[in-house]
């Protein structure tokens, strides 16, 4: 009986471990070996040259730069992504009817691909023209239509960039919430009522933030992951038939040009920096978890 299990574990975890090895981990594996070469326009290089490569990129000014402004970007997105989507979860978790449709709806965005919703975004909603749906509205009140992904002061693009990236994300940080709020036991409610709380902010407090702490951190470490691997938004909004602008340029597009780019692929520096990308988002993600004592008890 144990020999049957085993064998049907295998054929049903296999293919997907194996799928998992060759378009996963042997990437990944080959990345970092290629970050020790001097491995311009090839994927099989021969000259050795060390931490070369770590030191150009971390002394190089566009890529310093892009982590910096994405420091910046994920210090803001995440603790807005944190609390609307929070907020949409405690709102559609009290409704007494059309619960499970308002689910969806909000959940919806979340299996829309990030490339058509940037085109929508960008050609619909916020084009630069007198007919995108912003100026149109901005038109009803006598301003003047706005180029927003090419307004640099002040900054109008990021409105662009978080509102897609918010509309996105959000449906599925509320489904977590909605979830942890599920297992929350009526009893604690009962008590707290029995005990003279108050409903709203003071049972919030002290009995559902607290029960939501696991959910919580698990939601800020994904947003803040998320956060740096920022692309297919930023690529598709931001970029067209010239390139990509300087401002608002996330690490992974920079490594793409870097990589792939038509100045010559530099797969070498390319990797080292996906390298220092991945170490850091690590590193954040272990000193975040040290401070919200994510996996020990309350």
């Amino acid at each position: 009986m144990k020999g049957r299990d085993a064998r049907a574990f295998w054929l049903f975890v296999g293919p997907f471990l194996l799928g998992l090895a060759i378009f996963a981990y042997l990437p990944i594996g080959w990345s970092a070996y290629l970050s020790f070469f001097d491995a311009r326009n090839t994927v099989t290089p021969t000259r050795f040259v060390g931490l070369d490569n770590y030191a150009h990129m971390l002394t190089d000014e566009p890529f310093l730069s892009s982590l910096g402004t994405f420091s910046v970007f994920a210090l803001f997105i995440v603790p807005l992504t944190f609390v609307v989507s929070l907020a949409l979860a405690l709102g559609v978790h009290q409704l007494r009817f059309a619960r499970a449709f308002f689910r969806s709806v909000f959940f919806l965005p979340f299996a829309c691909s990030y490339v058509v919703a940037s085109l929508i975004w960008k050609t619909s909603l916020f084009s630069g023209v007198r007919y995108g749906l912003a100026n149109t509205v901005l038109a009803v009140f006598g301003v003047d239509p706005v180029a927003w992904t090419g307004t640099v002061h002040p900054p109008l693009y990021w409105v662009v960039l978080v509102t897609a990236r918010l509309w996105l994300q959000l449906g599925f940080y509320m489904i977590l919430f909605i979830a942890a709020l599920q297992r929350i036991p009526a009893q604690l409610y009962e008590a707290a009522w029995l005990d003279g709380a108050e409903p709203g902010w003071q049972v919030f407090r002290y009995i559902t933030l607290p029960q939501l702490r696991a959910t919580a951190v698990a939601v800020l470490l994904l947003n803040l992951i998320n956060a740096y691997q920022a692309f297919d938004e930023f690529y598709n909004i931001m970029g067209d038939a010239r390139g990509y602008p300087p401002f608002a340029r996330p690490p992974l597009v920079y490594l793409y040009y870097t990589s792939l780019g038509s100045g010559g692929q530099d797969l070498g520096r390319g990797s080292a920096g996906a390298v220092i990308l991945a170490l850091l988002i690590a590193l954040v993600t272990l000193l975040q978890g040290r401070v919200f004592r994510f996996g020990r008890a309350s």
